[in-house]
């Protein structure tokens, strides 16, 4: 199992940036895909989530109206479209996959990429 994001780095304020999500190893499809950061010094909290098939999506209210998450179940690739950043949007993104199987909660995590928001 393997959730591989890209697409981080260093832009300005006002910027944007597309983070990827790429799965492998599991059903992707079957699986709701969340993106979560963590800014230094800070706990791990959830940013962007979409069901299995991307019929529902939910935002955290900081984040509402400026970054859009989608899914592309045929490439097993999640995205976060990123526009208007601020700098305290600066935090490392892991991409979240979750499902219940047989009654228990299945979670794979990706290993983060980097956003810095800077002038």
């Amino acid at each position: 199992v393997q959730l591989v994001e890209s697409g981080g780095g260093l832009v300005q304020p006002g910027g944007s940036l597309r983070l990827s999500c790429a799965a492998s190893g599991f059903m992707f499809s079957s699986y709701a895909m969340s993106w979560y950061r963590q800014a230094p010094g800070k706990e791990r909290e959830l940013t962007a989530a979409i069901t299995s098939i991307g019929g529902s999506t939910d935002y955290a209210s900081s984040v509402k109206g400026r970054f859009t998450v989608s899914r592309d179940n045929a490439k097993n690739t999640v995205y976060l479209q990123m526009n208007s950043l601020k700098p305290e949007d600066t935090a490392v993104y892991y991409c979240r996959a979750a499902t219940v199987v047989g009654g228990s909660l299945n979670v794979y995590w990706g290993q983060g990429t980097q956003v810095t928001v800077s002038s």
